[in-house]
Formats: C-alpha cells, sequence, structure tokens
C-alpha cells in the first residue's frame, strides 16, 4: 500500500509565486508535484527542498523517461519563476 506522499516546506511558497506570476498551478503529486501552464506553455514540475535531495525511485524513472514537453526540479519560487521566464 502506498502512502500519501510528503508535501515539501517549500511547495506553498512555489505555488503562490508562480500564481502571483499568473501561471495555473495544479498540485498532482504523482509522478511529480506540479503541473503548471503558463503563456501557452506546459510545466511538469517536481518540488525539493534542497537541490542535492535524491529522487525517490518513481521520481528518478519518471525523469530518466520523460520524452513530452518541459520537466522540472525545482527548490525555490525564484528558480520556479526563472523556470516560466519571468526572472532571468
Amino acid at each position: 500500500m502506498r502512502h500519501a506522499a510528503r508535501i515539501d516546506a517549500n511547495q506553498a511558497q512555489i505555488v503562490s509565486a508562480l500564481r502571483a506570476a499568473g501561471a495555473y498551478v495544479w498540485i498532482i503529486g504523482l509522478p511529480v508535484d506540479l503541473l503548471v501552464g503558463y503563456e501557452g506553455h506546459t510545466f511538469l514540475v517536481e518540488v525539493k527542498t534542497d537541490a542535492k535531495k535524491p529522487l525517490t525511485a518513481l521520481q528518478g524513472d519518471f525523469f530518466n523517461n520523460w520524452s513530452g514537453s518541459t520537466l522540472a526540479r525545482i527548490d525555490s519560487p525564484e528558480a520556479a519563476l526563472r523556470m516560466i521566464g519571468v526572472l532571468k
């Protein structure tokens, strides 16, 4: 039986920053944390509290095999805004 995924402590701040910038954000949990739409672009986002924190086996498999639109791993609101192009 799978347990509920833990939500990273910085996820709420990241979601708030993206929404304040005009992005549409869905919290999906699996296979990654967020589905983000911004100005006609789709981003699949894995939130980590630390850039060095390893991916789970499921996340690693997804990152290694995904062949669709942008897949990102972010650890801060600033990184989220850089991802969508609001910050340089």
